[in-house]
This record gives structure tokens, C-alpha cells and sequence, in this order.
């Protein structure tokens, strides 16, 4: 096999995930070049490469003006910056590892699809919880036949109040004209995820939802603007963003201090003063909703819901057939033992447990070394040939969370169709 050369336009923790699964198997994969505004995410990539000729770039447009110097370009860059660095690479001549979203404007995202069709290049979307062992085990199940024809799909995400404020109350997707919709910069993985079970179109969708909880008036009496400055309910506030410098350290501070790891509590203490992530949760300029449901049409009379809360830890779903219903998730996990459990309406439960290779299931880590072995795969194989991420089905996966925002603000029931090729006027 020749290996693939790999360069990456962000050098922040998604790359750096996908990069380091990739260097252990440098039968398919060479680290070649990253680019990224801050030095040490690029020396932090040149580390993981191995490779004395790895080529460290300031800037995005530095690396694509170095020529094709790649086989994939990797883009893990913040989300408003998707659009323009991938078509950067499919015009230079890369192939395409896309983090997701495809981008924040529907617009975009057509167009990415457009302009990967016309330059016959590839561009594979970093949906990686279709490689999480726990989902492919549902989608064997559902194949399979054992439900018989499938009638419905229920799938939940709980967010994690944690995570909600660290992401969409303090951090990068809180506000969503400087983002994109909850929807989308969160949930784009459940939409898709739905669709690629139930494997077939949307043909319309409704919305509901708003923030409600994470708001001023929602503040304890005399909280501070920051929890740096002595808030009154500090020792008590599960929001209380001293908690970087405590037990929400470890997981949490790297994806926004790269100083995380080696940094002294003052230095944390003294970061948090100025940082968005300082801020009281209450007193931000977030506007990301904290809940939202969605109910989904799919062709042939399938029917699906999903709902995003910020008040719950883990994914769910439930799957409704004519011969049985399957049911797993985070809760299921924790409490009975058993990621899944079949249901069939006449017969004994059925249990099943999965095991990723890095130990997890619901949460994004627990697909990316399936993501990685399929990013190979999937760039050798004959033309015309479909990706297991491709855009073929991940722009439909899109529509949906995108009209679905629209049916939510408009309060009106959307058609994917109509929807699309509104849109497509535009791209």
C-alpha cells in the first residue's frame, strides 16, 4: 500500500486526534505539513508526525500557496472558517477530511457540494459517530431485519450542563450569528445520525425551542460578572468556572488554554480574569438555545423525533419496529448493564454490549479510529465510488438541522425539497 500524505489547516484537537490515530499506522498515513495562526499547535503536530521534513505553515493560505503537498488536507478549523479552507483545498487539488459542520450557511454548504462535483474530488465529513461501535451495532441490528420494517426513530442528546456552558454559553458556539444554530453546531451529528439509520430523505421537519435557562434574570443575587471576582454562591454554582483550575481541568481547559497541562493555578487564575470561559454563566451574550425538539418525516411514512436539552448527560435512542423496538443509550449503559436491549413484541429481551477501541461509545472519541481506517479506504477507492461520510448524504443531513432552524424560528413546518432548492438559488 502507498501511504497517504496527510496536511492539516488547524492544528487544534480534533487535528491533533486524527493525526496521532493516524501516525500509528504509517503503513497508510504520513503526517506531512499543518498550518495554524498559533506556533505551538504546529510544532505540537510536527511532534506527532515524527518526521524531521514535516512542513509547519502560519496560516492556511501559506500552506495552500505551497502547492499540492498533500493527498488529504485535513480542515479542523473553527466552523465559520470550514467553508473557506475547504474550498481552498478542493481548488488546489486536495482531497478533503471536513470536520464538522460542513459549514455554518446552507448556501455553503451547496456550494461545497457543487464545487467538489465539479473538481471531482472527495470530501469526507467528520460524522464520526457513524464509526462509534454503538451505532454501526444498531444500524447490523436494524439490517438485520430482527425489527421487521422500521416505523420510527427516537434519539436524544443530553448535552451535559457542563458542556453547555463551557461551548455554548462562554465558548465558541454561543452566539449564533458569530456560529451557526444550536442545531447545527452541536446536534449536526444527531441529524445525521438519524438519517443514516433510518437511510432514507427528510421530506419535512418541525422545530421548537429557546434558551431559557442560561440567562441574566436567571443570575443568584449578587453574582459578579466573572467568578474570578468573589461570587457569594461560588462554593455551591456548578457553573463556577474556578472549576478549571479543579476537577474540570483536566478534560475541559485544554480544548481552550494550551497551556492547560503545565500552567499553575495562577497562571489558570490569571487566564480566567480576561477569558471568555471566566465569565458567570449568567452574564454572557450567549444566544444558543439550551433545549429543542424536532419531529421528522422520513419517505415511506417513517417517522422521527429527536430532542437536544442541555440538562442530561449522554445520547439515547430508541428504535420502533413491526416485530420489535430496540432501546440503548448512556442510561442504559450506566444502570442495566447493557448498551442495547431488543425488545420484540413476542419472545425475551435481547442485550447487547459494544466496545470501541479507545473505550467508548456515545461520545465523539469513540468513533475516530473507525474514522481514520475508513479515511484510507475511502481515498483509494475507485472513482465514483461512495464514501462512507461523503456528501451525498451528509448535505441531506445538513438540510435537516438547517430547515429545522427555520421551522423552529418561523414556527412553520419546512419541506427538505422546497427548502433545498430555495437555497441552492443562492449557493
Amino acid at each position: 500500500m502507498k501511504p497517504l500524505k496527510l496536511a492539516c489547516i488547524g492544528c487544534g484537537s480534533r487535528a491533533q486526534t486524527y493525526t496521532s490515530l493516524a501516525a500509528k499506522q504509517p503503513d497508510r498515513f504520513e503526517v506531512v505539513a499543518g498550518a495554524d495562526p498559533v506556533a505551538a499547535r504546529v510544532e505540537k503536530l510536527r511532534q506527532i508526525s515524527g518526521r524531521a521534513d514535516f512542513r509547519g505553515f502560519a496560516s492556511a493560505e501559506a500552506l495552500l500557496a505551497a502547492g499540492k503537498i498533500a493527498d488529504v488536507m485535513i480542515v479542523a478549523t473553527q466552523d465559520n472558517d470550514h467553508y473557506r479552507h475547504c474550498t481552498g483545498a478542493l481548488r488546489a487539488g486536495y482531497d478533503v477530511l471536513l470536520e464538522k459542520p460542513i459549514s455554518t450557511r446552507v448556501e455553503q454548504v451547496l456550494e461545497i457540494e457543487r464545487l467538489a462535483r465539479q473538481a471531482n474530488r472527495r470530501v469526507m465529513v467528520c460524522f464520526v459517530l457513524r464509526f462509534a461501535a454503538f451505532y454501526r451495532k444498531v444500524k447490523e441490528i436494524i439490517q438485520s431485519g430482527a425489527l421487521g420494517e422500521i416505523t420510527g426513530i427516537q434519539a436524544n442528546e443530553g448535552v451535559m450542563p457542563w458542556h453547555q456552558a463551557h461551548s455554548f454559553v462562554r465558548g465558541h458556539w454561543s452566539v449564533v450569528g458569530k456560529s451557526s444554530p444550536m442545531i447545527i453546531s452541536k446536534c449536526c451529528h444527531d441529524t445525521d445520525i438519524v438519517h443514516w439509520l433510518v437511510g432514507r430523505r427528510c421530506l419535512r421537519v418541525a422545530s421548537f425551542g429557546s434558551l431559557e435557562y442560561f440567562r441574566p434574570e436567571r443570575a443568584p443575587a449578587g453574582a459578579p460578572a466573572r467568578c474570578t471576582d468573589g461570587c457569594p454562591v461560588g462554593d455551591s454554582c456548578a457553573y463556577n468556572a474556578m472549576r478549571y483550575t479543579t476537577d474540570m481541568r483536566a478534560v475541559w481547559l485544554p480544548m481552550v488554554f494550551d497551556r492547560a497541562k503545565d500552567a499553575s493555578t495562577d497562571e489558570i487564575v490569571a487566564w480566567l480574569k480576561t477569558s471568555p470561559w471566566g465569565r458567570c454563566v449568567y452574564r454572557c451574550d450567549n444566544d444558543a438555545v439550551d433545549r429543542q425538539v424536532l419531529a421528522m418525516e422520513f419517505e415511506g411514512g417513517v417517522t422521527g423525533t429527536f430532542t437536544m436539552t442541555a440538562f442530561e448527560n449522554g445520547r439515547h435512542i430508541e428504535v420502533y419496529g413491526t416485530r420489535g423496538v430496540l432501546k440503548g443509550g448512556e442510561t442504559y449503559h450506566r444502570h442495566f448493564g447493557a448498551h442495547l436491549v431488543f425488545f420484540p413484541h413476542e419472545g425475551e429481551p435481547v442485550r447487547y454490549t459494544v466496545q470501541a477501541e479507545d473505550g467508548g461509545y456515545e461520545l465523539h472519541g469513540g468513533g475516530d479510529p473507525g474514522l481514520v481506517r475508513a479515511l484510507y479506504d475511502d481515498m483509494t477507492k475507485p472513482a465514483g465510488a461512495p464514501l462512507e461520510a461523503g456528501l451525498d448524504s451528509t448535505v441531506h443531513s445538513h438540510l435537516i438541522g438547517f430547515a429545522a432552524e427555520e421551522a423552529r424560528v418561523t414556527g412553520r413546518t419546512i419541506s427538505i425539497d422546497e427548502f433545498q432548492r430555495r437555497h441552492a438559488k443562492g449557493a
